[in-house]
């Protein structure tokens, strides 16, 4: 059952991290209360997304500060964002977002010209994977999704199983 939804209670997330040279899209479904609080992506100590792209990219992120992890992202054409731009939520879940508003997908692939790879980071992320290819080719674009275990602390795939499937999902060059 939905909750009444108090218009004050609504959550504003984070703008894209993007440039124009970005070519794989990391999306979360949207940012926990830590992240809101900081005004950073993966803000939470315990999600595991800075220590997963460290391993990926042999990059220190957890040892750096939060402008310089951007810039590592973005020099390696990484991007990062969520699914969704504003919603209803108690807590952190993803179980429990409500009333959740889309990000404005088709003004990001003209900001993007050479994105190639969406990323979902777990499977709140991930249901919206048709979509947006879909919206993608609407606009003349192929782009290949690719649906990753969540980098939440509370999906508790042990952290090897998770950076195996982040490895082979995570296209980087």
């Amino acid at each position: 059952m939905t909750p009444h939804i108090n218009p004050s209670d609504r959550l504003s997330g984070l703008p894209p991290v993007r440039d124009a040279a970005t070519r794989v899209l990391l999306l979360g479904s949207f940012p926990s209360p830590a992240s809101l609080a900081a005004r950073q992506y993966y803000g939470h100590p315990q999600n595991q997304f800075w220590r997963l792209m460290g391993a990926i990219l042999d990059v220190p992120f957890q040892a750096l500060s939060y402008p310089e992890r951007i810039r590592h992202l973005l020099r390696h054409g990484i991007g990062v964002w969520d699914v969704y731009q504003s919603c209803t939520r108690p807590g952190a879940l993803d179980v429990d977002i409500h009333a959740g508003k889309v990000n404005d997908f088709p003004a990001l692939l003209q900001q993007t010209p050479l994105l190639a790879h969406l990323c979902f980071n777990g499977k709140t992320a991930g249901k919206f994977a048709p979509r947006l290819v879909a919206l993608a080719v609407a606009a003349g674009r192929e782009v290949t999704p690719h649906l990753l275990p969540s980098s939440s602390p509370a999906y508790t795939l042990p952290f090897a199983q998770k950076l195996e499937r982040w490895r082979s999902g995570v296209p980087v060059a």
